[in-house]
C-alpha cells in the first residue's frame, strides 16, 4: 500500500487526535514517533521538517502541514467518503472549526500552563501561580463544552462522528493530569467512553503505545 503521508507525533500530545483521524479515515500513512523527553523535537533533522519544533507535523505530497486543527480538516477533506466533517455544509463546517479552534486556543493553552509554564514566565513564583490556576481553567473550559457544545448529542456535531470527537477525546484525557475528575462532566465522560470504544481509536492508541 502506498504511504503518501507521514505523521510526526508523540504520545500524550494533541497529535493523538490526528493519529486517530488517520485511522478513522483508513489512510495510508507512516507514523514517526518523537521522544519529547529526549528532545527529539528540537533535533536538526526534525526542525528541517517543522521549524516550530512541536508536534504534530504531517508530510503530504504537497508539503508539510502543522497545527492540529488544520491537519484534522485536511484528513477529512482528503477522505470525503468517510464523512469525518460536514464538508457540504459551510455553516456546520464552520461550527466544527469553531469547536476545534476553542480546543486549540483555550483548552490546550489552559492545560499547557501546567507542564510548560516556563513559556510564559521566567519567575518561579509566577510559574507556580499559573500552574495553580490550571485546574480551574480546565474546569471552566470543560463546563462550556459540557453545557454548550455537547449537550445531549451523541457526538460533537450531532449524530455524525467527526474529527472533532477524536480531538475532544484527546484533551479530555488530559483532565486527570490536571487534577480534574472527568466525572465532574458526565456528558464529556460518556463521550470519552464512546470514542474510546471505536475500533479506529483503539488501533490508534495501540499504535501509539507500541511506538
Amino acid at each position: 500500500m502506498r504511504q503518501d503521508l507521514t505523521l510526526y507525533y508523540a504520545p500524550g500530545t494533541c497529535a493523538q487526535a490526528v493519529l486517530i483521524a488517520l485511522h478513522e479515515a483508513g489512510a495510508a500513512f507512516e507514523a514517526q514517533r518523537l521522544n519529547m523527553a529526549e528532545g527529539e523535537q528540537r533535533a536538526p533533522a526534525y526542525l528541517a521538517i517543522n521549524l516550530k519544533g512541536r508536534v504534530p507535523a504531517l508530510v503530504t505530497p504537497q508539503g508539510v502541514l502543522t497545527e492540529t486543527a488544520a491537519l484534522l480538516l485536511y484528513v477529512a477533506q482528503t477522505h470525503p467518503d468517510k464523512q469525518l466533517a460536514p464538508l457540504s455544509d459551510p455553516f456546520q463546517l464552520a461550527r466544527m472549526q469553531e469547536f476545534n479552534s476553542f480546543l486549540a486556543s483555550t483548552v490546550h493553552i489552559s492545560h499547557a500552563h501546567r507542564p510548560r509554564a516556563a513559556r510564559w514566565a521566567d519567575d518561579e513564583a509566577a510559574q507556580k501561580a499559573m500552574q495553580a490556576k490550571v485546574p480551574q481553567n480546565m474546569r471552566d473550559g470543560f463546563t462550556l463544552i459540557e453545557q454548550h457544545y455537547l449537550g445531549d448529542k451523541t457526538w460533537v456535531m450531532g449524530e455524525q462522528y467527526t474529527v472533532a470527537d477524536g480531538y475532544l477525546f484527546t484533551m479530555a484525557g488530559w483532565l486527570k493530569s490536571d487534577s480534574v475528575d472527568i466525572n465532574e462532566f458526565p456528558r464529556v465522560a460518556a463521550h470519552y467512553a464512546r470514542v474510546a470504544a471505536r475500533p479506529a481509536v483503539q488501533a490508534a492508541l495501540a499504535q501509539s503505545a507500541r511506538g
